[in-house]
């Protein structure tokens, strides 16, 4: 017990509070060097995700000076100290500004205003998202109390990701898109709280102590204060990341639903938007070209709470011209260069192969095995019933001057093609 003790120890190598407490206050302002620091690696970052490429990112994020009044607003919750996060917060405030503002005019000027997937990534944030903050605080608040400082620094500022929503916001705002905008920064807010929150428990767990003034009556309003302000943050920090988890977990039952009932079936979905609210659950998809009567989908439905989807309403859309407009929709948000009449081609094309049966080797052995068939003619076609089922079958019509064994032709065809559902005509000369 005594070894693990010893083993987890984090006060062997501390730092001097006091050499601590210097470089927390003197990392948070911003002003001079550090601004045009934190400019130009916002406009590094904004270029990496205008252009797509990770390491130019990567290496923006390395010069960021971001992390500074974050790990002091958390060290001065910790420490009761009022001054401090004053200091904290309204030079977050001003780092804050000063990235948007430069995001906001490079992503204005720039030519290229399509939204790329490094973009697109830091739009809302995942249960992932909250972790690695989580866990990237705690490692650089344990850095920052320590004499040899080494390489973690660089990673937390890699693995936390401070620059990239705040980019992706300032993309949002200058495009007008609000979902965008709002988004990223949301993420943004969830980087900083959760690495403020890493930082404030690792300081109370090494117990530095509080700051204190000759007022205390001051000093007790003071710590009342700090603490309530810390469980109003805190409380809805939790209710956050467990609605995180729950849409994470929600995410992960669909995959298994369609890869159940659809994809190991080799169903083709060529449409899939899924829907996460509280009280309304959907799940929407479109498919090549299997269509599904109401008694089929009615089943589809009754199966979704055997993979935890309760409160969930799976949606099979089946129009044509409505899945057209809703595919162009989901297109048009995600700014690609498919234009509508490349998506018109590819629907009728897709029709169009639902009756339509190419199958040279056939026709080819009808030719050897009956030779008294002179033509021949096969497609697909699609019969309606009152109960809205649909039957697909193989329509067959063929010309022949001479009797044949229709009975062993049809046989062998069924055979041959797999389909029960057959129709023979001969064709009248």
């Amino acid at each position: 017990m005594s070894y693990l003790k010893n083993l987890l120890n984090l006060r062997s190598d501390e730092e001097e509070r006091a050499k601590v407490i210097e470089n927390v206050s003197k990392n948070i302002s911003f002003k001079g060097a550090n601004i045009w620091i934190l400019a130009c690696a916002i406009l590094i970052a904004s270029i990496g995700l205008n252009v797509n490429s990770t390491a130019v990112i990567i290496g923006a994020m390395l010069i960021s000076p971001l992390m500074g009044p974050i790990v002091g607003a958390g060290y001065s919750l910790a420490t009761y100290d009022f001054k401090l996060l004053k200091k904290s917060a309204k030079n977050l405030l001003i780092a804050t500004i000063v990235s948007l503002s430069v995001a906001t005019l490079y992503f204005y000027l720039s030519p290229f205003k399509d939204a790329q997937s490094e973009l697109l990534a830091r739009t809302s944030p995942t249960i992932y998202d909250v972790l690695i903050a989580f866990f990237g605080g705690i490692v650089g608040a344990i850095s920052m109390t320590r004499k040899e400082k080494g390489n973690p620094i660089p990673g937390v500022a890699i693995a936390t990701a401070l620059m990239p929503p705040l980019c992706t916001a300032g993309f949002g705002l200058a495009t007008f898109n609000m979902k965008f905008f709002v988004g990223a920064l949301y993420l943004y807010s969830i980087n900083c709280f959760f690495i403020g929150i890493a930082t404030f428990l690792i300081i109370k767990y090494l117990k530095y102590k509080p700051v204190v003034t000759d007022n205390k009556a001051f000093d007790k309003k003071l710590r009342y204060s700090i603490t309530l302000m810390i469980l109003i943050m805190t409380i809805p920090s939790f209710y956050l990341a467990y609605n995180l988890l729950n849409e994470k977990k929600f995410t992960q039952n669909v995959d298994k639903f369609l890869n159940t009932e659809f994809y190991n079936r080799g169903y083709t979905i060529i449409y899939k938007k899924i829907n996460y609210k509280r009280n309304d659950k959907t799940i929407e998809l479109a498919f090549l070209s299997r269509q599904f009567d109401s008694i089929e989908i009615s089943q589809l439905n009754s199966k979704l709470n055997d993979f935890g989807l309760d409160n969930t309403h799976l949606v099979i859309k089946q129009n044509t011209s409505d899945l057209k407009s809703e595919i162009l929709s989901e297109i048009n948000k995600r700014s690609t260069n498919i234009s509508e009449k490349d998506l018109q081609i590819n629907l009728l094309s897709n029709e169009l192969k639902k009756y339509k049966f190419d199958n040279d080797e056939i026709k080819k052995e009808i030719e050897i095995l009956f030779p008294e068939i002179e033509e021949i003619s096969m497609g697909k076609i699609n019969t309606y019933h009152a109960n809205d089922s649909i039957i697909q079958s193989t329509l067959v019509l063929y010309k022949s001057h001479t009797k044949i064994d229709e009975l062993k032709f049809e046989t062998w065809l069924q055979a041959k093609i797999k389909n029960t559902s057959l129709k023979i005509v001969k064709e009248q000369s």
